[in-house]
């Protein structure tokens, strides 16, 4: 393969691309020549201290908050300047759950995820019924919990019903924000596990903000830490855990920190060099 081939593959291989992202809310400033790739099928956590401006970097991606500087691209497709058109055309590529949920309290859950069908397709309603009730079956609920309004539904079942939404229209691209926030043990082990599963079963690129030290260590491919308004670095949790960054010790330091770390992961008293993207 010649060295331009190789240089397309890899271009094709990077789902999203922001280059010097910068971001202002009058004199503060959130990011600051951000840069940062995620990789086509991979999980990609983002984590970082209050207000390192990872909800906002979110919202910049799924075109819900425009940075003041730089280069986004999702899906190959750069965000700036998108015509109302282009941007709904994208955002049908691309499923969200939202921390919350965000389901409509008055539909039901079977209503709730069938709503993007109904608004985005001309199927007819007993076909969107049976794809809704299947993306149900996708994220492990019961049929019976599709006649169920959310107001009804413990945190853990929540979670995975706003899940089923956000796949209600196959993307190829899905956002979690804090998948696992408030959640016991056991729902969010489930969490991790279904997310993994629609990874692996189809290709699908996952971004996802989270606390949640558990779900980056078994979860996350690669890892990026934010801090003053900069990628601080990233990598995988293990290549991270050896970084004697000021900014990232934080996550693997404390009884929260240790307890998360794999039994099989030994603490590191090394310094390495700071994997910080130039």
């Amino acid at each position: 393969m010649s060295a331009t081939s190789a240089a397309t593959a890899a271009d094709r291989d990077i789902v999203i691309d922001l280059r010097d992202v910068e971001t202002r809310f009058g004199a503060h400033v959130v990011h600051q020549k951000l840069c940062l790739q995620v990789r086509r099928a991979e999980v990609f956590a983002i984590i970082g201290g209050s207000g390192s401006g990872k909800s906002t970097l979110l919202r910049e991606m799924i075109l819900l908050h425009r940075p003041d500087a730089g280069s986004i691209k999702v899906l190959g497709v750069e965000l700036n300047d998108l015509s109302p058109e282009a941007a709904l055309d994208l955002r049908l590529r691309w499923g969200v759950l939202f921390q919350h949920g965000g389901l409509f309290g008055s539909l039901t859950v079977l209503e709730n995820i069938g709503l993007p069908l109904r608004e985005h397709t001309r199927l007819g309603n007993k076909l969107i019924d049976e794809i809704a009730a299947w993306k149900l079956h996708m994220t492990g609920l019961k049929p019976e919990v599709g006649a169920q309004y959310p107001a009804q539904l413990s945190g853990g079942m929540m979670k995975r019903a706003s899940l089923a939404r956000a796949l209600a229209l196959d993307p190829e691209l899905l956002f979690l924000d804090e998948p696992t926030a408030g959640l016991d043990p056991e729902s969010a082990a489930g969490v991790d596990e279904l997310v993994l599963r629609l990874r692996d079963l189809f290709g699908l690129t996952i971004v996802m903000i989270s606390h949640d030290l558990d779900l980056l260590w078994q979860v996350a491919d690669r890892v990026a830490v934010l801090g003053e308004g900069r990628v601080q670095g990233v990598g995988a949790m293990a290549e991270l855990a050896r970084l004697d960054q000021p900014l990232i010790r934080p996550f693997f330091e404390g009884a929260r920190g240790r307890a998360a770390q794999p039994q099989s992961f030994p603490p590191s008293q090394t310094k390495e060099p700071s994997s910080k993207p130039k």
